[in-house]
């Protein structure tokens, strides 16, 4: 479809007419008639001067009237359509873009949430002793001649009976086997991390 535009050029084209020799002829300003040509209406004065311009070119140019201003208002509607659309759009595209950076602040939070409680757990050992549960002998016990050390702690704990390290399962659950001439004996079991981190209990038993 052609524009008015378009039409008022190539007709100005045709007659081999300037924009200066419009200008003269008219009383236009040439770059108001440039923006004519090309659309731009927003570049004139007003809604009043754009179409008085319009219809004093087309005239000049011996284009009718009628065809002239039929273009100018289905052209000049949809200029100001599209210059109050984008606006909307606009609002509506910040509200949109408020709400995505809602989300995506939310969203980045959890995560640094997640890396810090991952951290932690990891970590954790580093500032808490491994926990250490001696299930055998209870403190007092009597036993006749040997004796049977057991209990639970973290499976990457190191334990040591006696200043002897023993094995752990992947339960962390151990058992040693002691021997002691009779009279009191003691029993100290610690369970210590790889941060040095460690934890003790300590048995009195009667050896009969």
């Amino acid at each position: 479809m052609v524009r008015l535009g378009q039409l008022l050029y190539r007709q100005r084209i045709r007659r081999k007419l300037s924009l200066e020799d419009i200008e003269r002829a008219t009383k236009i300003k040439s770059s108001f008639i440039a923006a004519i040509e090309r659309g731009e209406y927003n570049k004139l004065p007003s809604p009043a001067y754009a179409k008085g311009f319009v219809t004093n070119y087309a005239s000049f140019l011996g284009l009718p009237r009628t065809e002239v201003i039929a273009l100018f208002r289905r052209e000049f509607d949809e200029k100001r359509a599209i210059k109050v659309l984008p606006d909307s759009m606009t609002r509506e595209q910040k509200v949109l873009s408020g709400i995505r950076i809602q989300d995506s602040l939310l969203v980045i939070g959890g995560l640094i949430v997640l890396f810090i409680g991952f951290l932690l757990f990891q970590y954790r050992a580093a500032f808490i002793a491994p926990p250490l549960t001696v299930s055998s002998p209870k403190d007092g016990a009597v036993f006749s001649q040997n004796l049977t050390v057991s209990g639970k702690t973290d499976s990457d704990s190191t334990v040591i009976v006696n200043n002897e390290v023993i094995a752990l399962d992947n339960n962390g659950d151990f058992t040693k086997q002691l021997a002691f001439l009779p009279g009191k004996a003691e029993i100290v079991v610690i369970a210590r991390n790889r941060f040095g981190k460690q934890t003790k209990v300590v048995r009195d038993v009667t050896i009969k």
